[in-house]
């Protein structure tokens, strides 16, 4: 059977190959500390839970919806978006996915022309490229320097502008990096944006997940001008724990959103009934469960951000938010006698039962990620063995 020239330049996802290779050991019996997955460790809370029984028992949840969404839970996104953010869209300026992940895919596919150019600053979320590719767009990587917390600026930015340039994606807090722009800092990429009407992807979905005093602001309420500009996506897997229930959502043009809908007609139709009725209780409903886990996280990120620099030739700009850490290995690739970061990586899992991220799959060749989205007892234990592994391979 002779398959696409499509798929056959597709890559598969980093985090989900590594997640496999770690279940596959974990079959075997083999107890592997899995840091691999952006997927927060916690249960639904119980009041989301409690709202998706009810819809099931009374009957609600078992027809289709409108495919961008049933009216509640539009109603909810855009309450929620102005309770967060203090501003305001149309019901005719959101759609509702099945997942951030598709949303941003349909986005791609209604925004892009072949040729078309992508901005993506590097490090980069590892499906951002290739659903620009899919698409048939070019993503443009734009390396985002240690020194600057990887950060892109516009000066960076104009050096790649061309009359091709479509989009540009800011991931703030970024995932793989935790890095969170500032509004100085964002003001500046908006005007640029403005300037040379250039869509800003803005894929907030960790926006709620923030530590030590730090501070999300989302683009979009930097002005008017730079909210027309830009296109939110958003969803409830991260910040309530609701991976599984597969909800997202952008909010933005109304011209863009009805391509976006008219493409998940023809994809997905709506998504799934019951993880919407899920969805406007967590956006609608008690917030305290939210502050709750964010508490957790900082707390792990704290104790972890720790004990990764007891790894000899391990260095790490501390996250400011989401639920990763990057940190540059390149010394202890050095220490070890290794020349390939994914090689480091893969003899980790196989040899010390620790899965974490080749930074390759983000665009750099220093660096792993590690997702702290795990309890503290399980971190630790990673620790410990990552620095038996690094002890046990250093050149003597």
């Amino acid at each position: 059977m002779k398959v696409s020239n499509r798929v056959l330049k597709l890559k598969p996802s980093t985090t989900l190959e590594t997640a496999a290779k770690a279940k596959k050991l974990a079959e075997k019996g083999i107890n592997v500390l899995n840091l691999a997955l952006g997927e927060p460790d916690f249960n639904t809370p119980e009041n989301i839970q409690d709202a998706a029984v009810k819809a099931i028992k009374s009957g609600e949840a078992s027809f289709y919806t409108a495919v961008s969404g049933q009216k509640k839970l539009i109603e909810a996104v855009i309450s929620r978006t102005k309770e967060d953010y203090g501003i305001e869209y149309e019901p005719n300026q959101v759609v509702v996915g099945t997942g951030a992940k598709f949303i941003l895919f349909i986005l791609f596919q209604a925004l892009l022309n072949e040729g078309d150019e992508v901005i993506i600053p590097s490090p980069y979320w590892v499906s951002y490229g290739e659903q620009v590719e899919i698409c048939d767009g070019i993503p443009v990587f734009v390396e985002g320097i240690e020194s600057n917390h990887f950060k892109v600026t516009v000066e960076d930015l104009e050096k790649v502008t061309t009359n091709k340039t479509k989009a540009f994606i800011l991931n703030s807090p970024c995932n793989p990096t935790g890095a969170i722009y500032t509004p100085e800092e964002l003001e500046k990429i908006g005007k640029w944006a403005v300037k040379h009407n250039i869509l800003i992807v803005a894929d907030d979905i960790y926006g709620k997940l923030v530590y030590n005093g730090n501070v999300f602001t989302p683009i979009a309420t930097l002005s008017e001008e730079i909210k027309k500009q830009t296109i939110v996506i958003n969803g409830v897997s991260k910040s309530y724990a609701m991976t599984g229930w597969r909800i997202g959502y952008a909010l933005g043009d109304e011209k863009l959103i009805s391509q976006m809908v008219k493409i998940a007609s023809q994809a997905t139709s709506n998504p799934s009934a019951v993880s919407q009725y899920a969805a406007i209780e967590a956006l609608t409903g008690n917030q305290e469960q939210v502050e709750k886990m964010r508490l957790v996280f900082e707390e792990r990120l704290n104790h972890t951000y720790k004990r990764l620099n007891e790894i000899p030739g391990v260095k790490i700009d501390k996250p400011q938010g989401a639920f990763y850490l990057y940190p540059d290995i390149s010394e202890c690739l050095e220490l070890c006698g290794y020349d390939n970061v994914t090689d480091w990586v893969n003899d980790l899992l196989e040899e010390a039962h620790v899965a974490v991220v080749t930074g390759e799959g983000f665009g750099t060749s220093k660096h792993i990620r590690l997702s702290y989205a795990t309890d503290l007892e399980t971190l630790d234990l990673a620790m410990d063995q990552i620095i038996a592994f690094v002890n046990k391979k250093q050149i003597k």
